[in-house]
């Protein structure tokens, strides 16, 4: 880096087109999220509605477990899969694969008639998913300059609440409305499909890419994409570190942080309780009769007042989201204070400690709506915002052949982990907010894994 360069602002002489593989990167991640997103805003009209009338609750949840840890199997797959084609065929070729996968699976589960085909079918949308950040957080790494790269990377990552926020529009107005529905919420997801158009058109290969595959094909070099790699001398270590701070990331992410919507959702049912005069507890007696009138006095409270539940239920989805984007963006500034390591442990250690606050705390003594709506955004910030380190660090740990096969096998592996743990929730009847308390743990886990990491700052990409 000249002297000259060193001086400017991170957003100071970025070309046109830098900035378009960013806009275009994020757009492709935005919807990438949706199509994740959508499904948690409409589980719990979904998954009752495939099962039938009268569907046990528990039962329900269940089959939703089973179709989160569908998803997040469908998308180490992909993620691996894709992070490996974008090495050896290109970034942009690969890029338009995986929004047309996650596309056209997203909208055919709009068809859905039975829940094992809602999991089979979150299986093949997440392939396209895990597969574009790999390619995408490879193609933002590789166009920015040093001083730009970091922030960037977060910008990409931090593009995500938008997705979200996307999704939670959706389940307000479109999964919560009569006139529309869930399956409506699904179909939407075709359109990201028409974004591939303008990837073909606009986006080049790196120049990284296309001087790492000149290299390759005069034999002075290892051939890209080489799996075998990721666990060969230097490699190992930034194999191991990548994919136990992404499986600590992601499993915490979806068995925590998406509960977070829990949190006004649980205020709303206790407000809609009290206004048809039916007791937030369950009777003490245990006689059948009883607890049946108990739980049919309830479902027509919470009946009565869906709307607002559901809104209450979008409003936390929202606030958490905001604060998650600002968690996600900022990182990339905090790592170049605290450096790569620094900023892991710093989320990570309150991250620990706003579970533990909201989950154990604040929903189970019912506090204020005001009190929750201040939580959850500092909530969100430190629970989601260490992803975006995985954009920013997931690439300065490997060189350009493997970089899209090292992102995606690390990122995507974490999915494994989650999907392992859904899998054995969806045995059990274990509530949301229990298991977001039992794996906050794995925060400190993190903490300590991120002392072994490599440090990265100031670093240019490895060729």
């Amino acid at each position: 880096m000249s002297h000259d360069e060193h001086k400017l602002r991170w957003y100071e002489g970025i070309s046109k087109y830098q900035w378009l593989v960013l806009t275009i990167a994020s757009l492709g991640w935005i919807f990438d999220v949706f199509e994740g997103q959508i499904f948690v805003a409409s589980m719990n009209e979904a998954m009752p509605e495939l099962l039938g009338t009268g569907a046990d609750p528990a039962v329900a949840r269940g089959w939703n477990d089973w179709a989160l840890g569908s998803f997040l199997l469908g998308g180490a797959f992909g993620g691996v899969i894709f992070g490996v084609l974008s090495d050896k065929i290109g970034r942009s070729k690969t890029m338009i694969m995986t929004i047309l996968c996650y596309s056209l699976f997203t909208c055919v589960t709009a068809f859905a008639q039975a829940p094992w085909q809602m999991v089979v079918l979150r299986f093949f949308v997440a392939m396209g998913v895990g597969g574009e950040w790999a390619v995408a957080s490879a193609m933002v790494a590789e166009v920015m300059p040093l001083r730009s790269r970091p922030v960037m990377s977060s910008i990409f990552h931090g593009s995500s609440v938008f997705g979200t926020l996307l999704a939670a529009a959706a389940g307000a107005f479109v999964v919560g409305n009569p006139d529309f529905g869930w399956r409506w919420g699904f179909a939407i997801g075709a359109l990201p499909a028409l974004l591939t158009l303008w990837i073909r058109w606009k986006l080049r290969e790196p120049d990284q890419w296309v001087a790492a595959h000149e290299l390759a094909a005069k034999g002075e070099a290892e051939k890209p994409g080489q799996i075998k790699e990721l666990f060969q001398g230097a490699n190992l270590r930034s194999t191991v570190i990548g994919v136990s701070l992404a499986s600590i990331g992601l499993v915490t992410f979806w068995g925590g942080h998406i509960y977070g919507k829990n949190a006004l959702f649980r205020h709303a049912q206790v407000a809609a309780l009290a206004a048809e005069d039916v007791p937030a507890q369950a009777p003490a007696d245990k006689d059948k009769a009883v607890q049946d009138r108990y739980n049919l006095a309830k479902d027509a409270a919470f009946d009565v007042h869906k709307v607002e539940i559901k809104r209450a239920e979008m409003l936390s989805m929202v606030l958490n989201t905001i604060g998650g984007g600002l968690g996600l963006v900022l990182f990339g500034f905090i790592s170049n204070r605290l450096g790569r390591r620094g900023a892991f442990i710093f989320y990570h250690a309150i991250a620990f400690v706003m579970v533990i606050l909201l989950f154990k705390v604040l929903i189970p003594n019912n506090a204020s709506a005001t009190v929750l709506a201040i939580t959850l955004p500092v909530f969100g910030f430190f629970t989601l915002g260490m992803h975006a380190g995985y954009a920013v660090y997931f690439p300065e740990l490997y060189p350009t052949r493997l970089r899209g096969t090292g992102g995606g096998f690390c990122f995507n592996m974490g999915r494994i982990a989650t999907a392992v743990a859904f899998f054995g929730f969806g045995a059990t009847t274990i509530g949301s907010e229990e298991k977001a308390v039992m794996l906050a743990p794995l925060y400190l886990v993190g903490v300590v894994v991120v002392l072994f990491a490599r440090e990265t700052r100031g670093e240019e990409l490895a060729e």
